[in-house]
């Protein structure tokens, strides 16, 4: 089986080489001329004629190795109607050739000029030229609509790959677009106002006389955590806009659960609320998407905790499965946040959802009978490295 289908291969990839149409034709013009040399001689025929027919032989065959496609179908298609009008002879070789010599006047797109040379010789068969000018009005216009069909295909085929391009170029440049348009957002709107953030903190601090240290002390927390936001918005406006140079763009690692005692340690100092940590199970390292989902919504959970809570303390728990890891965030404040400080919905609760939602786990938020907040999440812990 496995050298049959090798051969099919190796035939398939000759025949549409640019060489298959010459040694077809030197092979097929050699067995026309020795076909009719024997054919006259066996009838009898007079020298010089069998010269002639050898020559009108090798016109039926040998113009497939040496011409274009509509040439060579009207060169072998003349010779092969002379042969047959005037000496009642025609080969097998030259039937063959005739057949791929309209194949491929079709392929090219020929078909209305390769139906006109495949007419005469149903009229020949019609007029008794033989069994071999039958054969030829049959096979001669399958041959043109085989040709014909096959060019339509590979037309088909390109035009709807050409589509197909259009449409990815279309869709990519679309997305280019929205990215150049967030980013446009991102740095005239959200990084202005961080901006205005580090400003306003710093210049209270610096002007306000008879400041307590504390007070001035987290002021100088606010003001560094707006910068940090606005390099942190620079590295986000690198990554989705590309005209930006390389060295904008810091491609740093996502944040996972190793770097969670950073992020509790920086809640702890911002809030001056306690905050714990609480691991049961077994840790293992699982996939990044869900060590960044998870760092995410205990980030997000937390900052719900300083701005609708503050000074609660809040509890952290991971619990490690083999099928899953369980996030539960409870703090003690006063039951769950109505709206931002801004005084408008917040999103950090739908942000979590679509984030438990893209790595294929569940969330549950809402107030504890015994007061406070509580999140949890149950993350798929399969895909452990």
């Amino acid at each position: 089986m496995i050298s049959v289908s090798k051969e099919s291969d190796w035939v398939l990839r000759f025949a549409a080489s640019p060489r298959a149409p010459v040694v077809a034709g030197v092979l097929l013009g050699a067995v026309a001329v020795a076909e009719s040399v024997v054919h006259a001689v066996t009838r009898g025929v007079d020298v010089r004629l069998v010269l002639v027919v050898g020559l009108l032989a090798a016109a039926t065959t040998v113009p497939l190795a040496i011409l274009r496609p509509a040439p060579a179908a009207i060169t072998a298609t003349a010779a092969a109607v002379l042969s047959l009008g005037l000496f009642h002879s025609f080969t097998t070789a030259g039937l063959c050739a005739q057949t791929m010599v309209l194949y491929r006047l079709g392929r090219v797109g020929g078909h209305n000029l390769a139906t006109f040379l495949a007419a005469p010789f149903l009229v020949l068969a019609l007029l008794g030229g033989g069994y071999l000018a039958a054969f030829t009005a049959l096979f001669a216009p399958v041959a043109v609509w085989l040709g014909f069909a096959l060019s339509a295909r590979g037309e088909a085929q390109a035009n709807h790959a050409a589509r197909q391009a259009v449409v990815e170029s279309l869709r990519e440049h679309t997305a280019r677009g929205e990215r150049a348009r967030i980013a446009r957002e991102l740095h005239d709107v959200v990084a202005h106002h961080i901006s205005m953030i580090a400003v306003m903190a710093e210049t209270a601090r610096l002007t306000t006389p008879g400041m307590p240290a504390a007070g001035a002390q987290r002021l100088s927390e606010i003001g560094d955590t707006a910068r940090a936001g606005l390099t942190e918005m620079r590295r986000l406006l690198g990554v989705l806009r590309e005209d930006a140079p390389e060295e904008a763009a810091d491609r740093r690692p996502q944040p996972g659960l190793h770097q969670l005692n950073e992020l509790l340690d920086q809640a702890r100092e911002t809030s001056g609320a306690g905050t714990r940590l609480i691991v049961s199970g077994s840790p293992a390292d699982l996939d990044p998407g869900v060590e960044l989902a998870a760092y995410r919504i205990i980030q997000e959970a937390l900052t719900n905790a300083r701005r609708h809570a503050p000074g609660a303390a809040v509890d952290v728990e991971l619990h490690y499965t083999e099928s899953l890891l369980r996030l539960r965030i409870r703090d003690n404040g006063p039951g769950p946040p109505g709206t931002t400080p801004l005084g408008g919905p917040g999103h950090g609760l739908t942000g979590m959802r679509e984030r438990v939602a893209a790595v294929g786990g569940r969330l549950h938020t809402g107030a504890t009978s015994v007061g406070g907040f509580l999140v949890e999440a149950s993350l798929p812990a399969g895909a452990v490295r």
